[in-house]
């Protein structure tokens, strides 16, 4: 089957330290979301959580008795997955309408997915598997794992500091335009670079803000969302490429053929090309994921991202604004959850101050371990 999926509705919660369960913000961003699509929990027959405690509370909670439920693992390389999942699932007629859900409370545990007994801590929140190998070897975290990968990136390509600050300093701009962003205060280069390391070579701002919050969307059949209040946002491709072996270390490419295999597959899915995508929506746990998924889905040649990201390429107003809301370093951590929200308000037209004059096609692209893309589309 091949039945056309669309975005219907979308809910966010409040972001920052908000001293509530993971399962309590998920279901007020679930209720938001059902609003926005115009829409009750008798109208919906799937449901898709991720990192929320429990999805029968949760479904008991608010009056669902599913056709089709799926709960993902709580890394952020799901984020892609889930939306490939669900889209897949209304497409086959498994279910017809699902919300896909997702909960935080990093902030409220005290998450710093470092080393030591924080409560989300060790290299496979993030990259890596069996940190017991990695970690006599300085390998304690996500951030160590993406430190290298810079310092492997800097040594064969010269990429420098003020290169990688732009994006830092980029996505604070856009983030001060974003009203519910938890960083909004301003970030010229030269506070970046007068700030400290926390793993050489990445500094304080490279690294993504932990905090609290809900997400959920509402996806279904564009025959059914045609009939709701909002314009219709289409799923018009996701993808996804798994480089699990010796995920233990860094991939030498950074991703790149993944990358460049999932972005291609959401292309031809959409019927678009590269030239079309009018804002990018890049995975950005730490910056130096920026440059490496502009180099995989082929926007600049490998070790070009850091020059080509120049004069304001991917700010808005450039060739290819990136991350419009803030991304995951200024507006928030939610595992790329609030960086899908931004691609269908951006087609929506809802972004005020950040709006993408005319965006008609929005890309997501995740680079880890489950390298995936959504490709989301506006109807003509």
């Amino acid at each position: 089957m091949n039945t056309p999926v669309a975005v219907v509705g979308v809910g966010t919660t409040g972001f920052g330290a908000l001293g509530r369960s993971a399962d309590d913000l998920a279901g007020e961003a679930l209720r938001t979301a059902l609003d926005d699509a115009g829409l009750s929990a008798a109208d919906v027959d799937g449901l898709l959580t991720h990192r929320v405690d429990s999805y029968e509370g949760l479904a008991a909670e608010h009056g669902f008795d599913p056709r089709w439920t799926v709960a993902l693992p709580p890394e952020g390389r799901m984020t892609g997955p889930a939306v490939q999942t669900a889209a897949a699932a209304v497409r086959a007629g498994l279910c017809h309408t699902v919300v896909l859900v997702h909960g935080n409370d990093g902030r409220t545990r005290g998450a710093t997915y470092g080393a030591g007994d924080s409560g989300s801590t060790g290299a496979g929140e993030g990259y890596g598997t069996t940190p017991a190998v990695t970690a006599p070897y300085g390998m304690t975290s996500p951030g160590a794992f993406s430190a290298l990968m810079l310092a492997r990136h800097r040594h064969l390509y010269g990429t420098t500091e003020e290169q990688l600050g732009t994006v830092a300093t980029t996505f604070r701009a856009h983030a001060s335009l974003n009203p519910h962003a938890l960083r909004r205060d301003p970030l010229t280069l030269a506070d970046y670079l007068a700030s400290r390391y926390v793993v050489a070579p990445l500094h304080l701002f490279d690294y993504c803000q932990i905090n609290d919050g809900g997400v959920a969307l509402v996806l279904t059949t564009l025959d059914r969302a045609r009939d709701l209040p909002r314009p219709p946002v289409r799923v018009l491709g996701a993808a996804q490429r798994g480089r699990l072996t010796g995920s233990d270390l860094p991939p030498e490419d950074f991703w790149a053929d993944a990358l460049a295999e999932v972005g291609e597959a959401v292309l031809r899915a959409g019927g678009r090309r590269r030239e079309d995508v009018d804002a990018l929506m890049a995975y950005d746990n730490f910056s130096p994921n920026v440059l490496f998924t502009l180099e995989g889905l082929g926007w600049c040649r490998p070790g070009e991202s850091g020059e080509w990201i120049a004069d304001g390429r991917i700010a808005l107003g450039g060739e290819l604004p990136c991350n419009t809301s803030g991304g995951q370093l200024s507006e928030g951590y939610l595992q790329g959850w609030g960086l899908l929200v931004e691609a269908v308000r951006q087609l929506r037209g809802e972004c005020g101050s950040r709006q993408v004059p005319g965006a008609r096609t929005v890309q997501y692209a995740c680079a880890a371990p489950i390298v995936s893309s959504v490709l989301f589309g506006r109807e003509d």
